[in-house]
């Protein structure tokens, strides 16, 4: 086999790796200190009623896959697929969050922003 097909299966199955990591923990997160830093900035709310996305925070990485409200905080902003920002005031948010205790609770009741995190 030449050296240039031999390349080219390399960097075949590192973009079907990368593309299978992508859609595999979508909701991989890390929580920024800056807003500069952040994809997407976070308010946190009160009420179920007034949230775009009712989040569940799960311990365990594999558990947070699809664009379901099932969360991951990672340690390292290098693992995230996400950067948030927690904005204090509701106005500076593009996604209104509610963290629920139950995984079964977590889901989107704004469809329109769903695309905020993909």
């Amino acid at each position: 086999m030449s050296l240039q097909k031999y390349s080219y299966k390399i960097v075949f199955i590192i973009i079907i790796i990368s593309a299978f990591n992508f859609t595999s923990y979508s909701q991989v997160v890390y929580s920024t200190q800056y807003a500069s830093d952040a994809n997407v900035k976070v308010y946190v709310t009160k009420y179920k009623s007034d949230a775009d996305l009712v989040v569940y925070k799960t311990q365990y990485k594999s558990d947070a896959d699809g664009n379901n409200g099932i969360w991951y905080f990672t340690e390292y902003q290098s693992d995230a697929k996400k950067k948030i920002y927690f904005t204090d005031y509701k106005s500076d948010a593009g996604l209104v969050v509610y963290f629920t205790e139950y995984k079964s609770d977590a889901g989107w009741q704004n469809k329109s922003k769903q695309q905020t995190m993909y």
